[in-house]
């Protein structure tokens, strides 16, 4: 076989007949008992030639509809085909021509390009995550992922608000063009939520840690433990750089309980309290101000069916929970979607996250009314359950012991009291959520013309895949302010 990295010029895919060859096999988990024990990640990764099988499964289907669902545009045809003819390392080129952490990608992102893969009609989708998490790997393990520092300067200065995916993007592609780069992060490590919010079972934090030492090669200058807003004003930085990009995702959570009876009990906070102490507790590093928080020996309440509150159980469990249950307003969604109506968009069907098979309960149609408890603490999660159109069902109404209960039910948009307030910055209503006034093509404030803004600061809650997305388009539009054109890809 040959195993050169030479680059193919036709359009046809290696294994043409793959798809009727080959089942769908994608990675496994370790068992719940034994992954319980640990903070490690537990996915167990395909050997080499399953992967080279798995790519070959993609079809040689003309119209690409994984690209459809892949917000960074990844080629992914192109580097399943590669994989397949054994040529790793044009396929990590590849790779990283459309995603600065395919990594990180690999490894959380829901994957709404196999949602969009044409065999997902079969349910039968490539499995283009596992193998775009094996080329990164790879590539990172043959020492292929090198700094790429600029060969000129071009003398202008950028200050970035926020490490995380979406302000880690466009530093590392501002820098690379030759700007001098200089990102602010509140917290003592860069990587936002990346490093602060996602459990380390679901991605070890070493991942983040050898790109920022990448882009450190790079040029890319962190002040960390730096609150932009309280520790250095806005303005300042505005003064004195050629342009600002404010990436400090959306931090509001939501609380849909705040009248509720028994609001202020002891035992009730938010998932984003709750999950950075742990991922700190890892870390070695202090836990913060706020009140210590931990499941152990509770009965744990989740409120919030989302991919946050599947961590909120991860993370209970391997702290010692009693129980844990959660809880979803909405209907069980059906086993299956309707392809006729959903494909190839992401469908309505029910997921079971690797969390919630750890032994998590979940009830579905069912809403809080209050909290009950006695000398200060909560005990008991008060509810109703709720017909199709979210009424209550008279006779309905119960309770369930409560120790511990996390509201993980989404962010509302930026924290308002820092940057946003000192800057004057317009926040616009985007349905439930709210983003600073900012398009997509320019991604400019068109308050303050050397002030940019992207992620979810920009779009509101989202996907890391989408902040990656959003930094790599706002340091084009930033390249092309500052230099007139820009050669980056948008």
């Amino acid at each position: 076989m040959d195993t050169g990295d030479k680059p193919r010029y036709d359009n046809r895919m290696g294994k043409i007949t793959g798809f009727m060859e080959f089942d769908r096999h994608d990675r496994g988990y370790r068992p719940v008992e034994e992954r319980l024990k640990h903070w490690r990640e537990f996915v167990e990764p395909l050997a080499k030639e399953e992967v080279k099988k798995q790519a070959a499964r993609c079809m040689d289907c003309g119209i690409p509809y994984c690209h459809n669902g892949c917000p960074v545009n990844n080629q992914i045809p192109d580097w399943n085909d590669l994989v397949y003819r054994d040529q790793w390392k044009t396929a990590a080129l590849n790779l990283h021509s459309t995603n600065n952490f395919p990594e990180v990608t690999g490894r959380v992102c829901p994957a709404p390009c196999e949602a969009s893969c044409t065999l997902n009609i079969d349910d039968n989708p490539v499995t283009i995550k596992t193998i775009e998490c094996a080329i990164a790997d790879k590539a990172f393990e043959e020492g292929w992922v090198a700094p790429e520092p600029a060969e000129t300067k071009t003398g202008r200065k950028v200050a970035i608000v926020g490490s995380g995916p979406a302000g880690l993007a466009a530093a590392q592609q501002l820098a690379r063009v030759g700007h001098e780069v200089h990102v602010y992060e509140k917290s003592a490590k860069p990587g936002g939520l990346l490093v602060y919010g996602i459990p380390d079972f679901k991605m070890e934090k070493s991942i983040v840690a050898r790109r920022v030492k990448q882009m450190e090669a790079e040029g890319v200058v962190f002040h960390c433990g730096v609150h932009v807003g309280k520790d250095v004003a806005a303005s300042e930085l505005e003064a004195s750089h050629d342009a600002v990009l404010l990436a400090g995702g959306s931090e509001l959570p939501f609380d849909f309980f705040a009248e509720a009876p028994g609001r202020d009990l002891d035992g009730i906070h938010y998932a984003m309290t709750f999950l950075p102490q742990q991922n700190r507790r890892v870390a070695g590093e202090p836990v913060g101000a706020e009140p210590e928080i931990t499941a152990k020996d509770k009965h744990v309440i989740v409120i919030g069916g989302g991919d946050t509150g599947s961590d909120c159980i991860g993370t209970s469990f391997r702290q010692g929970a009693k129980s844990v249950t959660q809880l979803e307003i909405m209907p069980m969604p059906p086993e299956k979607e309707n392809k006729a109506l959903s494909w190839p968009h992401w469908p309505l069907k029910l997921r079971v996250s690797s969390s919630q098979a750890e032994g998590a309960k979940v009830e579905y149609s069912i809403s809080t009314t209050g909290f009950a408890g006695s000398n200060g603490k909560v005990e008991k999660l008060l509810y109703a359950r709720v017909d199709k159109s979210l009424k209550p069902v008279p006779g309905s109404e119960g309770s369930l012991p409560a120790d511990l209960v996390l509201f993980a039910m989404g962010f509302s948009g930026p924290v308002e009291s820092d940057v946003v307030r000192e800057l004057d910055l317009p926040v616009v209503p985007r349905g439930r959520f709210k983003g600073l006034d900012a398009n997509e093509r320019d991604y400019r404030v068109k308050a303050r013309p050397k002030v940019f803004a992207a992620g979810d600061i920009r779009r509101g809650q989202s996907l890391v895949v989408w902040a990656i997305r959003e930094g790599r388009q706002a340091a084009h539009a930033i390249d092309r302010l500052l230099m007139g054109r820009s050669d980056l890809p948008r």
